[in-house]
C-alpha cells in the first residue's frame, strides 16, 4: 500500500471489531509446539507478517534463514536452532543487523552452543552449528535487556538434557512478557520455578493440548486513544480477556484518565465508550511494563493536549526502529515536544525521564513518517480524528495487524491514496 490520507468527517465512532489474535502469545504458542513432541491445533493465531514468518522458518531446516524485520522471531529461532540438528544461517532486513544479539549469544554459548557472527561482533547475521552435547545449564543476563531474550531460553529449558537456570542481575524490564512466557509453558505442562530474579526450569516434557490464542491487546490500544481523542465513542472489540495475559491491557487503566470507560458484555466481549470529555494538566506513566503502547500514550496525550512525564522506555531504542526518536521528529510536526529531562532535575532517581510538551495542532496536512515501524503508523493514526494527516508506508501495519485500515475505515475513517 502506497502513502496514504487519513480523516474522519464525524469525529463520532461506533462499531465492533473483531481483532486477530496476538502475535506475542501466537509466536511462543508456535515455538512451544515446534518443541513438543506431537503437533496441536492452534487457533485465532495471528495473520501478522511476524507470525507468517516464524511459522514458515520453522518448517525451514537447512539454509539461510531470513527473518526480515520480525524481531521476536529472530530472537526466538536464535534460542530454537542452538541445540537443534544440522547448521543454519539466521539472518534478517537491514534494520535486523543493526538490533543487538549479543547478550542472548553469549548466553547460549554459555550453555554449550555453536554460534558464529558472520559480520559485526554481538549483531545478527549468525551462523548456527550443531553441538553434541550441552556443556552448562546455568546463565546469568542483565533483568533490563529485551524479554525476548529471556522468553527465547526459557521455552528451550525444558527440553535441554539438564534443564535451565536463568539468574537475572538488576531491574527487569516488560516482566508481564516475560509472565505471559511462563504461565504458557504451563499451559503446555512445564513448571518454572520463579523466585525474585531466579528462573528454574528442570528438564521436562511439553504436553501437545489444543490451543486458542487471545485477541491482541497491543492492537487494542490504538482503538482507546481513538475513543479519548473523538467527540463520541462507543466500540466493542471481540476476542479480549480481562484479565489478561498481555501486559499491554494496562492501555485500559491508562485510558480511564482520559474519560474511557472499559467494560466487559454478556458474551465476553469488552466495550469501551467515551463518558466525558477528560484531557488531564499532567499524565505520569512508566512504561517498563509495557513499552510496546508508549508511542500510542505519546500520540494521545499530543492529541489532547496533556504534558505527559514518561519512564521506562529504554528498550524503544532497539525496537524495528528507535522509537524514541522518531516519536520526537513525528510530533514536532504537530507542534508537540518530547524531549528527555536532564539527570540534574532527577538526582534521586537513576531512571532516564521525558518530558512531553505541547497539544497537537496542523496548520497544513501532516505527512508523518513509518520507519519501517508497524507502531509509528497504528500511534499515528488516531490523530485523524483531529485533522487530515498522512501516513507514509502504510502497508508496514502488516508486521503485527494486517487489516488495521480496513478495520477503521468501518468505524467511519476514510482513507486514500495519497
Amino acid at each position: 500500500m502506497p502513502d496514504i490520507i487519513i480523516s474522519h468527517p464525524s469525529q463520532r465512532i461506533e462499531g465492533e471489531i473483531a481483532l486477530g489474535g496476538s502475535k506475542s502469545i501466537t509466536n511462543r504458542a508456535y515455538i512451544i509446539r515446534a518443541l513438543c513432541n506431537h503437533d496441536f491445533e492452534i487457533t485465532n493465531a495471528s495473520q501478522s507478517d511476524d507470525s507468517r514468518s516464524l511459522l514458515q522458518l520453522l518448517t525451514q531446516k537447512q539454509g539461510v534463514l531470513d527473518a526480515g524485520h520480525a524481531g521476536t522471531t529472530f530472537r526466538f529461532l536464535t534460542a530454537y536452532l542452538a541445540f537443534k540438528e544440522g547448521s543454519q544461517v539466521l539472518t534478517g532486513s537491514s534494520r535486523m543487523l543493526q538490533r543487538p544479539i549479543g547478550p542472548l549469544v553469549d548466553a547460549l554459548r554459555q550453555l554449550g552452543a555453536n554460534i558464529t557472527y558472520l559480520e559485526k561482533e554481538g549483531y545478527p547475521p549468525i551462523r548456527i552449528d550443531e553441538v553434541r552435547r550441552q556443556s552448562n545449564n546455568s546463565v546469568v543476563l542483565p533483568a533490563d535487556i529485551s524479554s525476548q531474550f529471556i522468553s527465547a531460553l526459557l521455552m528451550i529449558g525444558p527440553t535441554l538434557p539438564d534443564g535451565l537456570e536463568i539468574q537475572l542481575t538488576g531491574e527487569l524490564v516488560s516482566e508481564p512478557y516475560l509472565r505471559m512466557t511462563v504461565d504458557m509453558m504451563a499451559v503446555f505442562g512445564v513448571e518454572v520455578q520463579w523466585e525474585n530474579n531466579r528462573l528454574l526450569v528442570p528438564p521436562q516434557t511439553y504436553q501437545a493440548r489444543p490451543y486458542v490464542v487471545e485477541a491482541d491487546w497491543s492492537s487494542a490500544s490504538y482503538y482507546f486513544a481513538m475513543a479519548a481523542l473523538a467527540k463520541r465513542a462507543k466500540i466493542v472489540l471481540k476476542g479480549l480477556f480481562l484479565p489478561s495475559i498481555q501486559g499491554d491491557s494496562g492501555i485500559a487503566n491508562i485510558a480511564e484518565n482520559f474519560g474511557v470507560k472499559t467494560t466487559v458484555d454478556d458474551e465476553g466481549s469488552l466495550i469501551i465508550e467515551k463518558q466525558e470529555d477528560k484531557a488531564p494538566g499532567l499524565f505520569e506513566y512508566d512504561f517498563v511494563q509495557q513499552p510496546d503502547i508508549a508511542q500510542t500514550v505519546f500520540a494521545l496525550c499530543a492529541g489532547l493536549g496533556t504534558a505527559g512525564l514518561f519512564a521506562g522506555l529504554q528498550t524503544l531504542r532497539i525496537k524495528e526502529t528507535d522509537r524514541i526518536a522518531a516519536m520526537q521528529q513525528e510530533l514536532a510536526k504537530a507542534g508537540v515536544f518530547l524531549s528527555k529531562v536532564p539527570s540534574r532535575f532527577h538526582k534521586n532517581s537513576e531512571d532516564e525521564l521525558y518530558m512531553q510538551e505541547g497539544k497537537a495542532h496542523f496548520n497544513d496536512i501532516p505527512v508523518f513518517e513509518t520507519y519501517h515501524d508497524h507502531r509509528m503508523a497504528m500511534a499515528l493514526a488516531p490523530l485523524a480524528l483531529l485533522h487530515e494527516i498522512v501516513i507514509r508506508d502504510a502497508s508496514v501495519v502488516s508486521k503485527s495487524y494486517p487489516q488495521f485500515w480496513s478495520d477503521i475505515n468501518s468505524l467511519g475513517f476514510e482513507t486514500k491514496e495519497a
